[in-house]
């Protein structure tokens, strides 16, 4: 897996992340989502450098003029519900990326600190031979991904992936790079250390979800 951390990287992101952390700023819904799609937009213009380009006659009002555009089909893919801010930040840079979402979800049993990632939905086009982006703002254990990846797979092998998150946990990161192919690039804001009991990245932010749209049951 291709990893571009951008945790010491300094940059106007660094400003965005630190109101999601705050426990006083995030309680602005309206701001905390409005980060992520920040965030989004920051990292698809970083991934936008690694696509295919072809130049193009443009016509202007004067003349002409060749650019450089990019030639791949992309599709954004999101996981509900706490994708959607990063997905809207993807699409303000890939305005013309088809679209697919899927559900994903911690179902917990009996002990609250084992679960299994549940799937139920999901509504995506053709991925076969298309550039697929899967954004997920926080990859804790990994294991909502690769269970993406399971869903995704009756639609078509994709040429490329690309993994974009705001935050995740390095045991996160470590186990998609054992799931995902070797080629895939992963785009992520930033890396915490650990996870705590319940699966949480830590710090991290708390539950991206709730932050964003308010509790659930």
């Amino acid at each position: 897996m291709i990893i571009h951390d951008f945790t010491e990287v300094h940059s106007v992101m660094n400003q965005f992340i630190s109101e999601l952390r705050d426990v006083e700023i995030q309680k602005d819904r309206m701001r905390f989502r409005k980060n992520i799609e920040r965030i989004g937009q920051i990292l698809a213009f970083e991934l936008s450098k690694t696509l295919s380009y072809k130049e193009t006659s443009i016509k202007t009002p004067l003349g002409t003029k060749l650019m450089s555009l990019p030639t791949e089909d992309m599709v954004l893919c999101s996981v509900l519900r706490a994708g959607l801010p990063l997905h809207q930040g993807m699409l303000n840079c890939f305005d013309q990326a088809e679209n697919a979402f899927i559900s994903a979800y911690r179902l917990h049993r009996d002990d609250p600190e084992e679960f299994e990632v549940v799937v139920k939905y999901l509504a995506a086009p053709s991925l076969e031979n298309k550039t697929l982006i899967l954004t997920d703002p926080m990859l804790a254990t990994g294991k909502t991904l690769e269970n993406v990846l399971k869903a995704l797979k009756k639609h078509g092998t994709p040429a490329k992936i690309h993994i974009v998150s705001v935050i995740g946990s390095q045991v996160g990161v470590n186990y998609i790079q054992s799931i995902f192919p070797s080629d895939t690039h992963l785009w992520i804001a930033a890396i915490d250390p650990i996870l705590d009991r319940k699966a949480y990245i830590i710090p991290g932010l708390g539950d991206a979800g709730d932050l964003s749209y308010g509790m659930k049951l």
